[in-house]
């Protein structure tokens, strides 16, 4: 799961740099779900849930060109880095 807090003159551009992953996200290799969630109380906080089949899964995505691209524009559109956590499912 990765959360990302988007500059608050950026909120629109955030949304829509965060949407544009999602498609090519979801027809990696691994990829079992990747959804895009926009925070009902701050507009500025949006959540990734990921699920992914392997850890080698979420490494080729972190290299992947389409997250590479996002990752040099967040400078420009978000308030802070992308804080990414991991869960393991256990039911």
């Amino acid at each position: 799961m990765a959360t990302l807090i988007a500059k608050a003159d950026k909120v629109a551009e955030t949304q829509a740099a965060l949407s544009s992953l999602v498609a090519p996200t979801n027809a990696e290799t691994g990829c079992i779900s990747y959804e895009l969630f926009q925070s009902d109380d701050d507009p500025t906080e949006f959540v990734t849930v990921e699920e992914w089949t392997d850890q080698d899964a979420i490494d080729s995505h972190m290299g992947s060109d389409h997250i590479a691209a996002a990752l040099s524009a967040a400078p420009e559109i978000l308030a802070a880095d992308p804080k990414i956590t991991n869960y393991t499912k256990i039911a």
